[in-house]
């Protein structure tokens, strides 16, 4: 975890050097990585992903995650070009609440089968990283700023389930899947807009 930390602050170090005006053009990547991290529906569902992999275990702990991030820019790749995808606020909205609730059930799920069910939901959140992104940014400084953010956000949820589980002992299982439920509530909470 310690090495993932080093190594983001280390890639994203240079671009907060160039944030500022006559450097070059920074805002695609910082207005990309600020997307994900600045809505709370965003936030839920991707730490639930961290979650979820976590009470998964094994290959899912890395797989799933990397189904979601493939997936959100495959839904970038629809917001940017004008694709319409239908109910996007009630899919990133569901998304945390289904991500969170199977991680709550902590019931044995193939990977394959994991990485589809977050993929489905990935696509919402992409898609609406793209239709929302600013007109002067770059495509790829954006996709890559809410890659990264997207990234960090599922490695929270990993860590923190982790050292829950540390913590926890032999109930760390258990208090990820509860971590998951209250994920669940929170998305919940998005859709019936009590948060």
């Amino acid at each position: 975890m310690r090495a993932l930390l080093v190594f983001l602050v280390a890639v994203l170090t240079p671009s907060v050097a160039l944030a500022h005006t006559g450097h070059g053009d920074a805002s695609g990547l910082v207005h990309g990585f600020m997307h994900p991290i600045g809505g709370l529906d965003h936030i839920l569902a991707m730490v639930a992903v961290g979650v979820f992999a976590f009470v998964l275990g094994g290959r899912a702990l890395w797989m799933v995650p990397l189904a979601f991030v493939g997936m959100m820019v495959v839904g970038f790749g629809l917001g940017t070009t004008g694709v319409e995808l239908p109910f996007v606020e009630l899919g990133i909205a569901l998304s945390s609440i289904v991500i969170g609730g199977a991680a709550a059930l902590g019931r044995p799920m193939p990977v394959a089968g994991a990485m589809a069910l977050v993929g489905v939901f990935a696509v919402f959140h992409g898609h609406a990283h793209g239709a929302e992104m600013p007109a002067n940014a770059s495509g790829f400084d954006y996709a890559l700023g809410f890659v990264l953010a997207t990234a960090l956000l599922h490695a929270a949820g990993i860590g923190a389930a982790m050292g829950g589980a540390r913590l926890a002992g032999r109930f760390g299982k258990g208090l990820a899947q509860v971590a998951g439920a209250v994920f669940a509530a929170g998305g919940l909470g998005v859709l019936v807009g009590w948060l």
